[in-house]
């Protein structure tokens, strides 16, 4: 199965206390359902110190499940499903919002 988002995209949160909010997808991690969005679900943790770190409170997303979030429309920014069209042998991704090609 092609994927409908990959790592780049813009992707709009459909639900939960980052609803509505926008970012792009650091990465997918396929066999767990799950994205990483850059400024989206972030949490803090806790690290104790090591050889190679601090110790202290760091701030870092975590992964978010993939049916919670949309592709953004390339035209307006909008949430949108993923369609796929085969073009002259090329298999390429289109918003079914407005019909533009995702480009990646």
């Amino acid at each position: 199965m092609a994927a409908k988002i990959k790592k780049g995209d813009n992707v709009v949160v459909l639900t939960g206390k980052d609803k509505g909010k926008t970012g792009e997808v650091l990465e997918v991690m396929p066999k767990a359902n799950r994205v990483l969005v850059q400024g989206v679900n972030i949490v803090r943790r806790h690290t104790s110190q090591t050889a190679e770190q601090e110790a202290g409170i760091y701030t870092k997303p975590a992964p978010l499940h993939i049916s919670n979030v949309a592709l953004a429309d390339p035209k307006d920014g909008k949430p949108t499903r993923v369609g796929f069209q085969i073009k002259d042998g090329d298999k390429s991704r289109v918003a079914k919002r407005s019909g533009e090609v995702i480009n990646g």
